[in-house]
């Protein structure tokens, strides 16, 4: 009986094999399923630990976090190649905003987060299950994206707490995944916090996806990631009438770099 089922295994897992080899779209549903798979195990295990080690929702959790989700890579095939690390030790709080690609950002977050760095995330992330209760208990700051008063409430909050608690705060300005290789417009909300905290804003950027991954063409194989953080955008003695530059400046700046690290043209 035993040898039945270990021939049956062999035969199902060969089978996946050819598919996989064969037909790009079954090889991008296999592995974007074993990736949510993945996600949902280890944020359960992480739950446990975070509320073992801190017992509740801190901070401090996002150590464990990055931890777990660091070993992800290897699962994929995939290399972070980063620079300028150096760029997040400022002195005090600050916004750190980067270009938001698709589900797998989360790894390349973690590959990076600096120590006392909360995110800034959608409302409905707290209903994933295992995954929103990993990231609630990592102290993500939800905000309800189709509420501006509410949203802008949050933010002002945010902002109290950032300086209190001498946090960073990360944010993707775009707003949406982008897998489209440029960045999307951004929206001001990160640069309208930076602003009212006079706290620097710290670019961070990932270089292009597409060349290993994308949902349109169903491709999904190993690949590297370059990453680059920027130097610090210093917001002391800017208003709220310099938001729009600031937006700009910082939108135009990631926008080279983008293209630069994809090996892309400007």
């Amino acid at each position: 009986m035993e040898l039945g089922w270990l021939v049956c295994g062999t035969a199902v897992l060969l089978l996946l094999h050819v598919l996989m080899e064969l037909s790009p779209a079954v090889n991008f549903a296999l592995r974007i399923g074993f990736y949510c798979v993945l996600c949902l195990v280890s944020s359960a295990l992480a739950a446990a630990a975070c509320l073992l080690v801190n017992g509740g929702r801190t901070v401090k959790n996002m150590r464990i976090i990055k931890a777990v989700v660091k070993t992800f890579k290897y699962f994929f095939g995939l290399r972070f190649e980063v620079t300028g690390l150096e760029n997040f030790e400022v002195e005090g709080p600050a916004i750190i905003v980067s270009n938001h690609q698709s589900i797998l950002d989360m790894m390349g977050l973690m590959e990076v987060l600096p120590d006392n760095c909360v995110q800034v995330g959608k409302k409905e992330l707290m209903y994933t299950g295992t995954v929103g209760l990993i990231i609630y208990l990592g102290g993500v700051i939800f905000i309800n994206r189709k509420s501006t008063s509410s949203a802008k409430m949050v933010m002002s909050e945010v902002a109290k707490t950032m300086t209190s608690e001498n946090l960073k705060v990360w944010v993707y300005p775009e707003g949406t995944r982008n897998c489209t290789g440029d960045l999307l417009p951004f929206k001001k909300g990160a640069f309208h916090l930076a602003v009212q905290a006079q706290v620097p804003v710290i670019p961070v950027v990932y270089s292009s996806y597409t060349s290993f991954y994308n949902p349109k063409t169903k491709l999904f194989t190993s690949g590297k990631i370059k990453v680059e953080i920027l130097p610090p955008i210093e917001t002391k003695g800017l208003t709220s009438d310099d938001v729009t530059g600031l937006t700009d400046r910082c939108f135009h700046t990631m926008r080279e770099t983008l293209f630069r690290l994809s090996g892309r043209p400007s």
